[in-house]
């Protein structure tokens, strides 16, 4: 006897590898060449990957989607990491420049993930804090090419403030691939 469910049925928009989110030759993190010369290119080719799986896994959703809570209590959803993932941005730059750290985004607490709503402005807002997050995080940083300088008041290396933006990312990705799988039944990698 067939169940009802009302869990969306599991898809691929693969057609090569029907356990990923897209064929190799049409996925943006494009991979098939030779790997980055360096540690300071490894790691930026690692942060650049996971902020594209990020937005691949937000792509084609609508607001409501994107602000689709997880399970209750969690107030978690795909809008609610884009916009933490900027104040997440934000708040390293407090971490290394000095005085006062910047004004949060959207308040204190969980402010991130609870003003998450299904409000076509709150997701364009989203997407544009996220990119001008990452873009001011990513000017400030590109002035410390040596990894091992540290800066800040608690004198965080340049390498584990990258690190830590990768890790951040990569685990988020995680939530991201559930998420996506209760909204749709979309899987991949």
């Amino acid at each position: 006897m067939a169940r009802v469910s009302d869990q969306p049925q599991r898809w691929t928009q693969a057609t090569v590898y029907p356990d990923m989110w897209a064929d190799p030759d049409e996925d943006p993190r494009d991979n098939t060449g030779a790997s980055p010369e360096g540690e300071l290119a490894t790691l930026q080719d690692y942060l650049t990957n996971y902020r594209l799986t990020l937005l691949m896994k937000c792509e084609g959703l609508g607001a409501e989607q994107l602000a689709r809570r997880s399970v209750p209590p969690s107030t978690m959803s795909l809008l609610g990491l884009l916009r933490h993932l900027a104040e997440v941005e934000r708040g390293w730059r407090g971490w290394i420049l000095p005085g006062d750290p910047p004004p949060k985004l959207y308040g204190a607490g969980d402010a991130d993930f609870d003003g998450a709503v299904a409000e076509q402005a709150v997701v364009d807002a989203a997407y544009a804090d996220l990119a001008r997050e990452q873009a001011a995080t990513d000017a400030l940083l590109a002035e410390y090419p040596d990894l091992s300088v540290r800066l800040g008041k608690d004198a965080i290396a340049v390498r584990e403030l990258l690190v830590h933006r990768i890790e951040e990312y990569a685990r988020h990705c995680g939530h991201a691939d559930l998420l996506r799988e209760c909204i749709d039944g979309r899987v991949g990698q």
